[in-house]
């Protein structure tokens, strides 16, 4: 069975109905994030990759129309009109990086109308769940300040999949490595690893468990000294490194306390031992604003190990994000509800130095200096362009980051960056609005 059944059961609902009433002309559905969480200054667009291979894949088969069929109580040749159905259309995208604003859209599709309806809930809970991590991810590398990140996440993120994700989109945003073996393997990144306090626990004294864990692995080795006493763990590695003469490339882990004080401490063990080349790596509940902290503070630590806090984003763990439909056969159409207003037609958003932005009708002429970040990547069901590279995404969003005006980077109570709209755009959204209450609300007013 395919990812084509990994959808809410409304919308198989709704593209019955649609096919019932013969409505198959192309659609426009656009995904954007309404506002940002209160300590968020951008978001970096991420999770379009993971939506081109599932609307590469998507056909619904026997199989899948049973299974939506089951799920209605109801015969599945009454689902006839379903099968067979594969994903035809168009997919223009915010390429995987770079960095985006409220109500800019992460991406837009265009496809016969039960198409767009019935792949919305893999898109938008993709877009999501990716850009969030992809923000949150970024955030730590500019608290980091030049300092190495790892990812530590995959014992706590929201199921293995999710792990797998913030692996690969921390990698995007910055980070050297990650402890996950099947993000290493599957998205070809380099793996981390220390030891466990459990580890050291099973030895009679800290000075065995080390000695052992440096034996068996050869090279740089990084051993976590706070399982007893910090001072007394950094002191007894230092001994195990000097003898074994394995100080180069290695580290010693904080995991607990005072990081700023013991890493201040260990410091000076190390350098003392005549082991200045050791490196110091923190973790522990660690994200963007103790990262930001331990910086402010002047800890000495080489590189940050982030978690929980971070595989789940955990102070700010969705995206106010919708997936709207803004033209039906060639009707611009546009929501009216209080508080979550949508704009009507196909967009393009045009970028100028600073991260300046305009959103604007796709057929819009560019302003002067500007650049589209919507890039069609999918035509007639089929990636037009190659798989995006991880490499890539990372130099988008070092260059986009870097255009940012400072107080959107803020780590604590950033100053969000806004798009405007154009003219033409503010211009269409107030005509739909006048017809929608000409001919939809007035008649049911008089009515009343």
């Amino acid at each position: 069975m395919s990812e084509a059944t990994s959808t809410d059961l409304y919308e198989v609902t709704m593209a019955l109905s649609y096919l019932r009433e013969g409505m198959t002309q192309p659609a426009t559905f656009s995904c954007f994030v309404r506002t940002l969480p209160p300590e968020r200054g951008f978001l970096i667009a991420a999770g379009a990759e993971t939506v081109l291979d599932f609307l590469s894949g998507f056909h619904l088969g026997h199989e899948e129309v049973e299974v939506f069929a089951e799920a209605l109580r109801r015969p599945a040749r009454e689902l006839a009109p379903l099968l067979g159905m594969r994903f035809t259309g168009e997919v223009r995208a915010v390429p995987e990086g770079r960095v985006v604003l409220a109500g800019e859209p992460l991406l837009e599709i265009t496809a016969p109308l039960p198409q767009a309806q019935l792949v919305e809930t893999f898109v938008l809970n993709s877009l999501t769940h990716q850009t969030t991590i992809a923000s949150k991810c970024a955030r730590c590398v500019i608290a980091a300040q030049g300092r190495d990140l790892v990812d530590f996440s995959p014992r706590r993120t929201h199921g293995m999949a999710a792990a797998r994700q913030v692996a690969r989109l921390s990698a995007m945003t910055g980070f050297v490595g990650t402890s996950n073996i099947a993000a290493v393997h599957a998205e070809d990144l380099t793996g981390v690893a220390t030891m466990a306090h459990s580890y050291v626990e099973a030895f009679e004294d800290e000075e065995a468990a080390f000695t052992a864990f440096a034996l068996c692995h050869p090279g740089p080795v990084t051993l976590l000294v706070d399982t007893y006493d910090t001072e007394s763990g950094v002191a007894a590695a230092a001994r195990v490194l000097n003898a074994l003469g394995r100080g180069d490339g290695s580290a010693i882990r904080l995991d607990s306390g005072d990081l700023a004080r013991l890493a201040r401490r260990a410091r000076a063990i190390l350098d003392t031992a005549g082991l200045p080349q050791v490196r110091i790596v923190a973790s522990g509940g660690l994200d963007e604003y103790a990262v930001h902290d331990l910086r402010r503070a002047g800890a000495p630590i080489d590189v940050y190990a982030v978690g929980t806090r971070v595989g789940v984003s955990a102070d700010a763990p969705s995206l106010d994000s919708a997936y709207k439909l803004v033209a039906y056969d060639g009707r611009p159409v546009m929501k009216l509800s209080a508080a979550k207003t949508s704009t009507p037609g196909r967009k393009q958003v045009f970028r100028r130095p600073g991260c300046h932005d305009v959103i604007a009708l796709a057929d819009e002429p560019p302003p002067v200096g500007s650049a589209p970040l919507l890039q069609t990547l999918m035509r007639d069901g089929r990636r037009s362009t190659a798989r995006g590279r991880l490499a890539d995404a990372r130099r988008r969003a070092v260059a986009d980051l870097a255009e940012l005006p400072a107080t959107a980077r803020h780590i604590r109570a950033p100053h969000a960056a806004r798009a405007q709209l154009s003219g033409q755009l503010a211009a269409l959204t107030e005509r739909v609005r006048r017809r929608i209450e000409r001919e939809v609300l007035a008649p049911f007013s008089t009515r009343a």
